[in-house]
């Protein structure tokens, strides 16, 4: 069976301690699992990573043009990132992540999915607070190109529009902070969040006042944990044509 238990990274960030472990459970055999915790919460798994993918398929299938420029905020394990480089359209990739240690681990290996976007020449991972440059209305999410517009932006940070990580995160999701954001987008561009669990109506009545569009997706995979099912939502909203 192996290692069992392995804590492969720990360290203090402002806005708690990371850690990131490499485990393994008798049901799944060989199976090596990667989990990152952030003080008491809970961040991810690779177990099931199902909404964090299809957070990128259901965003980008929503666009008709050509290339496509794509902002992920929050690096995690890199599944956001992975599936919308999948996307043959997709000609950049900024990767957003306010903690250095999630993109040291990437950069050295350390999680699986490290090498893939570490060797795509499209990818770029950026050491940045992701609400402070949507809060910036007037400089770009790409350090390169400051007056950049963007095709999509995918956000998976916090646990839900409520249940967030940092308190100040709270205000991106109000109406204003939203309309921070879509001022980022190219006219018909899309600004898609993950959440956990079901979709919640108040939110995506948000979206619908800023957006000329939005929808709630569920999501439901299985988790092998619980032997059960989960619930996590995709809302993709759209700016208008312009």
């Amino acid at each position: 069976m192996g290692i069992l238990y392995e804590e492969l990274d720990f360290r203090p960030t402002p806005i708690g301690e990371l850690m990131l472990r490499r485990r393994r459970m008798p049901e799944f055999g060989e199976r090596d699992i990667y989990e990152v915790k952030l003080g008491e919460d809970f961040l991810m798994t690779s177990l099931f990573h199902e909404a964090e993918s299809q957070l990128a398929t259901l965003a980008l299938g929503e666009l008709e043009h050509g290339e496509l420029d794509v902002v992920v905020g929050g690096l995690g394990l890199g599944y956001t990132a992975v599936a919308a480089l999948e996307d043959p359209r997709v000609a950049s990739l900024v990767v957003v992540d306010y903690l250095e240690g999630v993109i040291e681990w990437h950069q050295t290996g350390l999680v699986p999915l490290g090498k893939t976007l570490m060797s795509d020449p499209r990818c770029r991972l950026v050491h940045a607070d992701f609400f402070a440059l949507a809060r910036d209305v007037a400089t770009s999410f790409d350090p390169d190109q400051p007056k950049k517009l963007h095709d999509a932006i995918l956000l998976d940070i916090d646990h839900t529009p409520t249940n967030v990580l940092h308190q100040t995160n709270t205000r991106f999701y109000t109406r204003e902070g939203l309309a921070e954001l879509a001022r980022h987008l190219k006219p018909g561009g899309v600004f898609a969040l993950w959440a956990d669990g079901a979709p919640e109506t108040f939110f995506a009545d948000r979206l619908h006042e800023v957006f000329a569009g939005a929808v709630a997706h569920t999501i439901e995979f299985k988790n092998p944990i619980t032997g059960g099912t989960s619930l996590g939502a995709v809302y993709v909203a759209k700016t208008h044509h312009g």
